[in-house]
């Protein structure tokens, strides 16, 4: 099975090294402000002909949005625009004039409707101090050097890494990796290098392949599983807020730019945003560490995982919960899920958003039409079944699993609006799991409600 994998590792890079690779990002950025301000040029020049009654045919012509057309509009103008281009590598601006062509491309898809999601934006110009230094190799020179401790780059050369590239080294050795592309990139003040690795993996088994597990994912809790399972929370963020307030009362203090007299941030002011920038990295260091930990273990123990589609986007408008349910990092469990337990061989199921699984009862599939929050026990009036909240939506979130296989009594209970006690249970299936697409339909078991499987979306 084939797969494109990245692989990403921190540099050590040497000052001169590190100029030369703010030179390549800087080239980018110049590549990228050039063709966006001839872009804006000829839509402004089309619309002011239009408005003087000029005919279609006669406008002047379009610049193609696309790279190939890009590309060449730059190589005509480099040598007066950028006169110093044989200094840097041309993937420095073919990194910047891709950039553009792709945020062309989405804002045009988004005003077509093409595009599904947040309406994107017309491309900004990009600020050299406002912007993250970032250029990407596609050609040329990539590799990995023998002693698994240095890569080469084209015009950058041998840079020295931070820690070992044995697991991509081997994978190259073997040949069941071959590299696409490395971008050099700074975050959280330090440099890193990721490489696209093309990689062909061997057909895994979940070491649990018959069993099913409901994943409930919470603020209390991180993860409520269907066995049982409590998954606590971290709360990094909260942990390195003190620090943060600390690092941000600091850096008030001192002189910082102002665009509208010129005035440029002082050192001091630089080093203090350098210290809170390396604060921010590490609360995300840490919050991407424990759910690649979480996500592994699950995808690699058990053969079906069952999560909920989450309105992750309104849940952020809860002034008293955006902050803890960014922290979390729901919608991040869910994409390691879908592509983590297609490596492994399992599947991953994903119940409709209307599906109501703390309002339905485990036991026996009474539907409660409202359900407040501050609610932390399940109690059915209809069973008597007294039970946490969240292990009653792990366990039913595990139920639709049957449904899927088709075989003996359906538990999969659910409405596909918020109020009704009877309808339909929509499951999809991640992109690249097992068994995506099929569609499964089970005739009503009866009881309190129909359980019937939608057609996945």
């Amino acid at each position: 099975m084939k797969t494109i994998q990245a692989y990403r590792f921190a540099l050590d890079l040497t000052p001169g090294q590190e100029r030369g690779v703010l030179a390549h990002a800087g080239a980018a950025r110049v590549a990228y402000n050039w063709a966006l301000a001839r872009v804006k040029a000829v839509m402004d020049q089309r619309a002011a002909e239009r408005s003087y009654g000029v005919p279609d045919e006669v406008l002047t012509p379009l610049l193609s949005w696309s790279l190939a057309g890009l590309r060449k509009a730059w190589n005509a103008a480099k040598a007066d625009v950028a006169p110093w281009w044989p200094e840097v590598s041309k993937e420095a601006f073919n990194t910047g004039l891709d950039a553009l062509a792709r945020g062309l491309g989405n804002w045009a898809d988004s005003r077509t409707g093409k595009r599904a999601g947040r309406p994107a934006g017309f491309p900004r110009f990009r600020s050299r101090r406002r912007t993250t230094p970032s250029v990407r190799f596609t050609t040329g020179a990539i590799r990995v050097e023998p002693d698994r401790t240095h890569v080469v780059l084209p015009r950058l050369g041998r840079l020295k890494l931070h820690e070992s590239a044995r697991k991509l080294a081997r994978r190259l050795d073997n040949g069941t990796a071959r590299i696409m592309s490395a971008t050099v990139r700074r975050d959280g003040g330090r440099w890193h290098v990721s490489f696209t690795v093309e990689v062909e993996r061997a057909e895994r088994t979940p070491s649990r392949p018959d069993s099913v597990v409901g994943v409930d994912v919470g603020i209390r809790h991180l993860a409520v599983l269907s066995t049982g399972e409590l998954i606590d929370n971290p709360r990094h963020l909260v942990a390195g807020r003190g620090r943060m307030r600390s690092l941000g009362r600091t850096l008030s203090r001192r002189q910082g730019p102002d665009r509208r007299t010129g005035r440029r941030a002082s050192k001091r002011w630089e080093r203090a945003a350098a210290r809170l920038g390396r604060a921010h990295a590490r609360v995300a260091h840490l919050r991407r560490d424990g759910l690649h930990k979480l996500t592994t273990r699950l995808a690699t123990t058990y053969g079906t995982v069952v999560v909920e589609d989450l309105n992750v986007t309104g849940m952020l408008a809860n002034r008293q919960l955006a902050r803890h349910v960014a922290d979390a990092g729901f919608a991040e469990i869910r994409r390691q899920l879908a592509y983590k337990t297609g490596w492994n061989g399992g599947r991953l199921l994903v119940a409709d958003r209307w599906y109501p699984s703390s309002k339905t009862c485990s036991g026996c599939g009474t539907v409660k039409t409202k359900l407040a929050l501050s609610e932390r026990e399940y109690a059915c009036e209809a069973c008597g079944l007294v039970i946490d909240r969240d292990r009653n939506a792990a366990l039913n979130l595990a139920a639709l699993a049957a449904a899927t296989a088709g075989s003996g009594p359906v538990a999969a209970r659910g409405a596909d609006q918020k109020t009704r006690t009877r309808g339909q249970v929509a499951v999809k299936r991640e992109p690249g799991t097992a068994s995506a697409g099929q569609t499964w339909t089970v005739p009503p078991q009866g009881g309190t409600i129909d359980r019937v499987l939608a057609k996945a979306h």
